[in-house]
């Protein structure tokens, strides 16, 4: 199992992330002027938000086809978080968070993100519903019944 220190982690994304967004908003505001910048950030803000919602229901419907064929939408699930991760960054204004958010929400970058994602933690991706409440092959099946036992200490 991969163990994952979180706090570091998560201090170096709030230090740098900020310092970043601070740079390239300079920079582009530098280049084209400070109103095409905030119009810019309002208009990836925009974009971001119809394309979330696209793809959002694209998502929604396929987690409903796998749950109905009675798959476990494992990919889904994990696309509807990278859906939720890339809207929430899109609205953060800045254009670091928006390269990131498109990453997410666009669906062959998103599919490679969750492959690398995968391969790296190694998600319970592959199983299915399909033998869910069914009596394992071979093997004996033995009926029990469980009894709970509480002892007053």
């Amino acid at each position: 199992m991969v163990r994952v220190r979180l706090f570091p982690i998560l201090v170096t994304i709030f230090l740098i992330v900020p310092i970043i967004e601070i740079y390239l908003l300079i920079q582009v505001g530098g280049l084209i002027g400070i109103l095409p910048t905030m119009g810019l950030v309002v208009l990836t803000a925009v974009v971001g938000v119809a394309l979330l919602r696209a793809q959002g229901m694209q998502t929604y419907l396929r987690f409903n086809q796998a749950m109905g064929e009675g798959r476990l939408p494992a990919t889904e699930i994990l696309e509807g978080l990278a859906l939720l991760v890339g809207g929430a960054l899109l609205l953060t204004p800045g254009f670091f968070t928006d390269f990131i958010g498109f990453i997410c929400l666009i669906p062959f970058s998103r599919k490679a993100l969750i492959g690398l994602i995968s391969a790296r933690y190694n998600p319970i991706s592959n199983l299915n519903m399909h033998n869910v409440g069914s009596k394992p092959q071979g093997g004996n099946v033995y009926d029990g019944k469980v009894i709970h036992r509480y002892e007053d200490d």
